[in-house]
Order: C-alpha cells, then sequence, then structure tokens
C-alpha cells in the first residue's frame, strides 16, 4: 500500500465534476470551498465524512473573501473539515502559519477553546500518521466512533459534543436508507390490483404502498406540520 494518504486539491476552483471524482475516489481533500454551490453534494460528504483541509486565509488572497468562505457553515453542518496552510511563505507572515489559520478563525467566526480542538481532532484524524502516533495523540480508541473514540484528557472536548456529532450522522443515515428501502418497495413490490392483474395498485399519494413497506420514514423530533410537509413532499 502506498505510504502516502491521497488527498488531492480541490474544490478550490474549477467546475464541480471535479469534486463528485473526489467523493468517489478520496477519503479526503484540500480546500472544497467549491462545495457551497451544491447542497446535495455537500451532504454526500457529509454522509461519508470525507476530509475537508482548509486555508481560508489562502483562499482570500485568491478566490474567495475570509468573510465569505464556508469554512464555519460546514463545520456547524457537521462536515469533516480541519484548518490547514497553503503555501504559506506566500501567504502566512510568522514561523507558525497553521497558528495564523486558527487565530484568524477564532477572531471572525468566535469560536470557543473546545471549538479549536475539535477542529484541531479533525486534524489528526485526517492525516497519514500511522495509527500509533494517532494514539498519542487522541487516545488508543480514536477510531471507535462519537464518545466512545473520546479521550477527554488528550482531546479536550467533552463527550457528549462528539455523541451529537455521532448521533446525527447516524441518523440522517437511517433516514436516508429508510427512504431508498421504501422507494425500492414501492418500485419492485408495488401490490396488484385485483381487478387489473399484472399491473400496479394506483394510488394518489402512495400512502398505501408505503404502509406495505412499513411506515413512513422520520428523522427524530419531526412533528406537527413539519412532518406532514416532509410526508407529502415524499409522497408527491
Amino acid at each position: 500500500m502506498n505510504a502516502f494518504s491521497f488527498r488531492p486539491h480541490a474544490g478550490e476552483a474549477g467546475e464541480m465534476d471535479h469534486l463528485v471524482a473526489v467523493f468517489l475516489l478520496c477519503p479526503a481533500i484540500a480546500h472544497g470551498i467549491t462545495l457551497r454551490r451544491s447542497p446535495a453534494l455537500q451532504y454526500l460528504f457529509y454522509l461519508e465524512q470525507i476530509g475537508l483541509a482548509m486555508s481560508p486565509m489562502s483562499n482570500n488572497a485568491l478566490f474567495l473573501k475570509y468573510d465569505k468562505n464556508p469554512f464555519d457553515t460546514y463545520y456547524k453542518r457537521g462536515l469533516n473539515v480541519s484548518l490547514s496552510t497553503d503555501d504559506p511563505l506566500q501567504f502566512h507572515f510568522t514561523k507558525e502559519p497553521l497558528i495564523e489559520e486558527y487565530g484568524m478563525a477564532k477572531q471572525l467566526w468566535k469560536y470557543s477553546v473546545v471549538d479549536l480542538c475539535e477542529i484541531a481532532r479533525n486534524s489528526v484524524l485526517q492525516s497519514g500518521f500511522e495509527p500509533c502516533v494517532k494514539a498519542h495523540w487522541l487516545g488508543d480508541k480514536y477510531h471507535l466512533p462519537g464518545a466512545q473514540g473520546n479521550a477527554m484528557d488528550r482531546t479536550n472536548i467533552p463527550n457528549i459534543r462528539l455523541e451529537f456529532r455521532h448521533e446525527r450522522l447516524v441518523t440522517e443515515q437511517k433516514y436516508l436508507a429508510c427512504c431508498a428501502q421504501q422507494y425500492m418497495n414501492r418500485r419492485f413490490h408495488a401490490p396488484k390490483s385485483p381487478s387489473h392483474e399484472g399491473h400496479p395498485a394506483k394510488t394518489s399519494t402512495g400512502t398505501a404502498v408505503a404502509a406495505s413497506a412499513g411506515g413512513g420514514c422520520s428523522r427524530p423530533g419531526a412533528s406537527g406540520k413539519a412532518a406532514e410537509a416532509a410526508e407529502a413532499a415524499k409522497n408527491g
């Protein structure tokens, strides 16, 4: 196996098909600011937790002003983002260019110490360091999801933060799998009409077919008009 992690530059500029290609081939990329143009592709990157090593100070000089950089949006949405440097001799002014990136992000987006620690943890996980090095910085169980893999004395991140991130990701993955299963059931296992043997029964909303598939899918917390609107959009 190659000793180097495959993390190409992508999504700094250019067409969206660059990001489609890396979604299929890469565990992580550098940059990714053009993901902001495609919510659907951004959602796929979230579901697969593909790493985004972003360099807002470099982007500010070349492609996108710092206050318009989507890093903070990605972070709040749960994408696997980290801060990185790009051409530090050109875009930074000290011997510690990565500290500049963290300092600027903290000042502009008002990050707490825990926020910065979570971003730093993502950086270690995305890196190509050997497992023993990652275990040294993050704890022996760093590869486990959620709070199981968190050593608070190493990461300085509360368990509840990582458990929340993990639960939301699993919820989205289960919701998507449920919707896909319902679609497959409607497509290939639709009930037959007694009066038209061999033809699928027609329904105005598809609720009968959905019921035969085991009921509707909904994210936890959806209720009232919001749940009804989601169900109507799904069945329509």
